[in-house]
């Protein structure tokens, strides 16, 4: 039974990401604000599907810390590719930062371009990010969006306690602004590279700001501990 509803989600997710991608085309010639809404409508289609195909319920918990709070980042934990697309939808378009082999897909990399997500060249030293912050500090003030990282590099299991990347800390004493750490369990529900994907609530949690002025070494320690914390509790 788990297998056939996880074929029929499967289907309805990439035919659906590639259905929107299609009739978002035109936007690529248009501002962009016309393809940021079409991610948020991604977001809430695949919302859609989870509820409906798997029974299983996306919780946002403390959307406060959002709305009173105006000057920020976020730093999310990542299981899943589930959050690179439903997080598009509690937070107000936000700016990614991404591996350049990405912006290398066709179709998807075009709208990750068009959006203006932030390469980067992993444990490399180029050019390119030489200037790296000096891109974010731009990026938003130019859009007045928020930067959303992930500063575990990669997705991780459910359980597993990686240390978080430096890049994290020198991005946050950089900007100088509050830090909103994310904690979720997706990988619960939509393991990293599994066709299966099972029933459960999927909870995300938009934590407490951690304020500037600390420390990176501190930063970065209180910040794994928040969302290890957290993620913790929804197990």
């Amino acid at each position: 039974m788990q297998f056939t509803k996880s074929l029929i989600f499967n289907f309805f997710f990439y035919s659906g990401v590639i259905l929107i991608f299609l009739v978002a085309l035109p936007t690529l010639i248009l501002p962009k604000k016309y393809t940021l809404y079409f991610g948020k409508i991604l977001a809430n289609y695949i919302i859609f599907l989870l509820r409906i195909i798997l029974n299983t319920k996306v919780i946002f918990h403390g959307l406060e810390n959002l709305k009173k709070n105006k000057n920020f980042f976020l730093a999310s934990a990542h299981q899943s590719m589930c959050e690179t697309f439903i997080l598009q939808s509690p937070i107000d378009y936000p700016i990614f930062i991404l591996k350049k082999e990405l912006l290398k897909i066709p179709l998807f990399g075009w709208y990750l371009k068009k959006i203006g997500s932030i390469e980067i060249v992993r444990e490399k030293t180029t050019k390119d990010n030489l200037f790296f912050l000096d891109k974010i500090k731009e990026s938003i003030n130019k859009d007045n969006r928020p930067l959303l990282i992930f500063p575990q590099g990669t997705r991780v299991k459910i359980g597993e306690k990686v240390n978080f990347k430096k890049g994290v800390g020198r991005i946050y004493s950089f900007l100088n602004i509050n830090c909103i750490p994310i904690a979720l369990n997706t990988g619960k529900i939509w393991p990293k590279n599994s066709f299966m994907k099972y029933k459960g609530d999927i909870h995300i949690s938009f934590l407490e700001p951690i304020k500037p002025g600390k420390e990176k070494e501190i930063f970065i320690k209180e910040i794994e501990e928040k969302i290890y914390n957290e993620i913790e509790r929804f197990n």
